[in-house]
């Protein structure tokens, strides 16, 4: 084992200042590298070394490989952490810094790639024994023999980017007549957002809840999972908010999916820390994809199980055995993260610009995640997302009322947010009764007008 001493942090926001402060409780140095745009950013003031790379835009600088690791050189880091979004899933990338002498915190380049190909995903769980939604056999090639395919599972049908995420490249068809359009549409929309214009087609469910298990290994061929998270209240195939653990699991149901999916990763020989998406309905699970890195929505597992996930994905990284309980893992109360964006929280127009005032909420079980602050300048060429506010309770009911409190308490002057969204949705029937599912807020939407 060698001991990690020194982390850059190749990202930026409130992900790059979670990291900071896990590194400075692990005694461990941070350098925070930004983009001209982030001179002023928290995780620059609290790092402990400092490295532009480059100017605003994200090509530039935070997906600019030869300056990140030019920045890992120049300050004798030991490892790299690449966070959750720009090059956190780019084999390439964590081959290169594996190759230049640097740990690179996350699993090996093979299974990055492996797993960010949702066609070679798909093909790897199942042989794994994972259950995975009906859909074609690979890559769709032409639209004729797609057309063909489709037909014979019945409509509707999903046609999904091979390389893609976030809702890109996905086209819903619901007849055969609409599957040519929808298909060139979809290779469209993948080559010029993943630079791959490759397709596959799943089985379209009408009515699934997004569940995803958190899951970790280690070289020694340890693997466990710390329950899931219901992440069915989404816009445009984005998450809005999470939960855990979800309202409509067994604890039967919680167990059985989780110790398959760690099994799962025991038998890739995967390492570190990742998230295999399932759809579940009347029941069953589907395998989805598996997200290589920590995700967004990490806190709400904390929260439950009381377990520093970063600090973790440290210890692994330097070699140690998990330290993560072995045994089924006890989960406390409930918890729910909601994304603040710095967006028209009826538009959903982005609203980049100054924050006038700030106030973040406090008191018991309430947590807020966020590198803003009164005078800071949100820059345009980002994600819109600015904080994320999580609150925990003795059960669901407990920290929805706590959420709603925490919300009426949070401050964000001089640009608009989505908090006014978020408590709209706390007051919705099926959300409070945890009867919803990932179509459910759009439709919602559409009805509010």
């Amino acid at each position: 084992m060698k001991p990690i001493k020194k982390i850059l942090i190749a990202n930026r926001g409130e992900i790059a200042l979670r990291i900071i402060r896990a590194c400075r409780e692990m005694g461990i140095e941070s350098v925070a590298v930004h983009s001209t745009a982030d001179a002023n950013s928290m995780a620059v003031r609290l790092a402990d070394e400092t490295v532009c790379i480059g100017p605003p835009k994200g090509r530039d600088s935070y997906l600019n490989i030869p300056a990140i690791l030019t920045a890992a050189s120049l300050t004798g880091a030991d490892a790299i952490h690449p966070g959750y979004g720009f090059l956190s899933e780019n084999a390439q990338f964590a081959r290169m810094v594996e190759e230049h002498g640097f740990t690179f915190i996350g699993p090996k380049a093979e299974l990055i790639e492996k797993m960010g190909d949702k066609v070679m995903a798909k093909k790897t769980v199942k042989a794994l024994g994972l259950p995975v939604v009906p859909g074609s056999d690979g890559a769709v090639t032409d639209a004729q023999s797609g057309l063909k395919t489709a037909t014979e599972m019945g409509f509707p049908i999903l046609i999904k980017a091979a390389s893609g995420g976030g809702g890109k490249g996905m086209q819903i068809v619901r007849e055969a007549g609409e599957f040519i359009e929808a298909y060139n549409r979809a290779r469209s929309e993948a080559k010029a957002n993943f630079g791959d214009d490759t397709v596959y087609m799943e089985k379209f469910l009408e009515k699934p809840r997004h569940i995803e298990i958190q899951v970790f290994g280690d070289e020694h061929g340890n693997a466990v999972h710390l329950g899931e998270r219901d992440c069915s209240t989404q816009r445009r195939h984005q998450k809005l908010v999470e939960e855990a653990p979800s309202p409509v699991l067994t604890d039967d149901q919680r167990q059985e999916i989780g110790n398959l999916a760690a099994k799962t990763v025991q038998k890739m020989g995967y390492t570190g820390a990742g998230t295999i998406e399932f759809l579940y309905e009347d029941g069953k699970f589907y395998f989805m994809e598996m997200n290589t890195r920590i995700q967004v929505e990490h806190p709400v597992t904390e929260m439950i199980t009381g377990q520093d996930l970063i600090a973790e994905q440290i210890r692994v990284a330097q070699g140690e055995e998990l330290s993560l309980p072995r045994t089924p893992i006890k989960f406390r109360g409930h918890a729910i993260e909601i994304r603040i964006n710095a967006e028209d929280p009826n538009t959903f127009t982005p609203s980049p610009g100054t924050i006038t005032q700030f106030h973040a909420p406090g008191g018991l079980g309430v947590r807020f995640d966020s590198a803003i602050y009164t005078g800071y300048a949100i820059p345009p060429y980002y994600d819109s997302m600015v904080g994320k506010l999580i609150v925990h309770g003795r059960n669901r009911d407990e920290c929805i009322k706590r959420l709603r409190r925490a919300i009426r308490e949070t401050v964000v002057e001089g640009i608009k947010t989505t908090l006014p969204l978020h408590q709209w949705i706390l007051e919705q029937p099926e959300f409070l009764s945890g009867d919803y599912n990932i179509h459910w807020l759009e439709k919602k939407l559409a009805e509010r007008g």
